[in-house]
């Protein structure tokens, strides 16, 4: 275990959701976009409508008004998006997902300072993106939030203050995220190199080691049960 996870192991208790839920007392569905799915073979994920459906009717047919997941998931999903191609495709999901309607908040889990901010509109890309530094017990990480709404980007600027619990986006629309359905990717990062505004989300398999060591599992601050 690396410090920067012991240290989120040791103040998990301290941190306040990124969203309204409390999934300690609200149904939620995890989502499986593996090749394991084989409901996903069924579906055109560049058609806009037929992913953002499958989404919400399988939230729908479990009662839930959310879905998480994908740390560490080897996704089919991906093969939507030149984003992500290459002579080897990247289908590691790094971060974890939150699957909920246009318009949900987004909160900062903990105090933070803004590192940077971008519109990464490129077709299958993050849309609007937030990253903020934090640091606890003298070890310096990042937290990247991704799919927000144009909007959240206005008011910022590089080195502003923020406190747990503020308010600083909602879910953007299908054409905010660039073609996803509304939801939020939130992702950990240990050292950020020279990223702006921007960071892998998705890695190549045959690097997913290197990756997902650097962006250890997001759920250390989720604190999500089952996840």
């Amino acid at each position: 275990m690396s410090s920067l996870e012991q240290v989120l192991l040791q103040n998990r208790h301290q941190f306040t959701s990124v969203t309204h839920f409390n999934f300690e007392k609200e149904p939620f569905h995890i989502f499986d976009f593996t090749s394991n799915n084989s409901a996903l073979l069924n579906i055109d994920l560049n058609n806009e409508q037929a992913f953002t459906d499958y989404v919400f009717n399988t939230l729908y047919d479990n009662s839930c008004s959310v879905g998480v997941g994908g740390y560490g998931e080897d996704r089919f999903i991906y093969s939507r998006s030149e984003v992500f191609g290459g002579e080897e495709s990247r289908s590691i999901h790094l971060g974890i997902d939150v699957w909920a309607a246009v318009g949900t908040a987004v909160y900062t889990p903990l105090d933070g300072t803004v590192h940077s901010f971008a519109n990464n509109n490129q077709h299958g890309d993050y849309g609007p993106t937030i990253i903020l530094g934090h640091q606890l017990e003298n070890v310096k990480f990042y937290t990247l939030y991704g799919h927000l709404n144009t909007e959240c980007l206005n008011d910022l600027f590089v080195g502003k203050k923020l406190k747990k619990g503020d308010h600083i986006a909602n879910f953007g629309t299908y054409e905010e995220n660039v073609h996803w359905p509304p939801h939020l990717h939130f992702q950990i990062i240990h050292e950020i190199g020279d990223y702006s505004g921007d960071y892998p989300g998705v890695a190549k398999p045959s690097e997913k080691e290197k990756w997902l060591k650097n962006s250890p599992d997001a759920n250390l601050i989720l604190n999500i049960k089952g996840l």
